[in-house]
């Protein structure tokens, strides 16, 4: 396949478990041509090419890390022997509420289930006609705005007959989550999770304060000593940087003992690149399974990336770097009880990174601004900001790719 001819758009959303900690992702798939007619049989058949084509060349490894991948399927694709394409042990077949349960569909999936594919049925809601279809799916998921949490109470009762686990999708709030965990879910999905507006605020402690001083000193190509002083004034910060760098970046290779160690060998522009995450980060092992850290790394990435490809800034050597540390901050507001006029102010940005982080504007306004579409699976917007910006389909797959790989990108 000549990945130069790709015309497609990546959707992926966070799956938590009940740790809320990333398990598995969905992925969304959209070609240009699906976007621009109003025929569905087409735009179903564009989007099947798509999932096959877009697995199999760039491969879903790339995509999903160690992670699950739910995909949903038309009938057609999942009569189709083309699904032996997929890798088993990766993905979970989604099958759309709109299917109708019959002999050949009940047939097909006790096949894909003996073949080793986990199944999952989609926005679903409690019916006796699905009975045998229950016995061979392992996953169900259940969308909260079409069945409120409030009303589960007697569905989740019929579902303890059969062995699948549920997954609540669409949880839009912490009350939410929490009646869902209650109820038994074992999985959920939702922007309560992958958008940070609605995650609790909190005041930005010393070890943040310091991050702050940290970034802007990175950012001025401070000498080693004064970010080494920066460090000791909050052991909590050396702990966090250390903890992030010796768990993900070398994965055993070596470990790191201290920040001069860390700099000669990452080099001090990853050193800066950890330093904005760390600003998302727990202080444990699982940092890089926080769906917020995941989102930020993602964000940053993914402008990077398309800041290269961006004819109007063509011949701006900073402006990846820019790109990525406009995405990384532009979460920090959420996040933090401090207005983005504030941290822009602290860490002396750029006119332009100012502009695209407190209005919005520019050119790395509108990469934000698709970068959000993406995030948000709104494909119309991503479509129009990709042409306002005058950026080839042909160039997004591919950093979407290199964005979800962050961990490896990293290294």
């Amino acid at each position: 396949m000549d990945q130069t001819e790709q015309k497609y758009l990546i959707g992926r959303q966070p799956i938590l478990n009940r740790d809320e900690q990333i398990c598995a992702y969905e992925l969304l798939f959209r070609s240009a041509d699906s976007l621009c007619t109003a025929n569905v049989s087409d735009a179903s058949q564009a989007t099947a090419s798509v999932i096959l084509n877009t697995l199999a060349g760039f491969g879903i490894q790339q995509i999903l890390g160690n992670h699950l991948g739910f995909i949903n399927l038309e009938l057609d694709i999942l009569m189709s022997d083309s699904l032996e394409l997929l890798p088993k042990d990766m993905v979970v077949l989604e099958l759309l509420e709109t299917l109708e349960v019959t002999p050949e569909l009940l047939e097909r999936c006790r096949e894909l289930k003996e073949a080793g594919f986990v199944l999952a049925l989609d926005d679903h809601d409690y019916d006796p006609v699905y009975e045998e279809l229950y016995k061979i799916v392992e996953i169900v998921k259940v969308d909260l705005m079409a069945t409120p949490v409030d009303t589960l109470g007697a569905t989740i009762e019929c579902y303890r007959n059969y062995q699948f686990k549920l997954l609540a999708e669409k949880v839009e709030s912490k009350d939410e989550f929490l009646k869902c965990l209650d109820l038994g879910f074992d999985y959920f999905q939702g922007y309560y999770f992958a958008r940070p507006a609605v995650i609790e605020k909190k005041k930005i402690d010393e070890g943040g304060a310091a991050l702050l001083k940290l970034m802007r000193q990175m950012m001025d190509d401070a000498d080693i000593e004064e970010i080494e002083k920066t460090f000791r004034s909050s052991p909590g910060l050396t702990y966090k940087l250390l903890l992030l760098v010796n768990s993900v970046s070398f994965a055993g290779l070596q470990k790191i003992q201290t920040v001069r160690h860390a700099i000669s060998m990452l080099g001090r522009a990853q050193i800066k690149r950890w330093v904005q995450l760390a600003l998302f980060a727990t202080d444990d092992s699982h940092a890089s399974e926080n769906p917020l850290v995941d989102m930020a790394a993602v964000r940053g990435g993914f402008m990077e990336q398309m800041a290269t490809v961006c004819p109007r800034l063509r011949g701006n050597q900073e402006a990846p770097d820019q790109a990525f540390m406009t995405g990384i901050l532009s979460l920090l507001e959420s996040l933090y009880d401090i207005p983005m006029g504030q941290i822009a102010d602290e860490l002396n940005l750029s006119e332009e990174v100012q502009q695209a982080l407190v209005n919005r504007e520019g050119v790395f306004g509108r990469l934000l601004a698709l970068a959000e579409a993406l995030e948000q699976v709104d494909f119309t917007a991503a479509s129009e900001l990709l042409g306002a910006l005058s950026i080839p389909y042909s160039t997004v797959m591919e950093a979407q790719v290199k964005a979800y790989n962050w961990q490896a990108g990293m290294r």
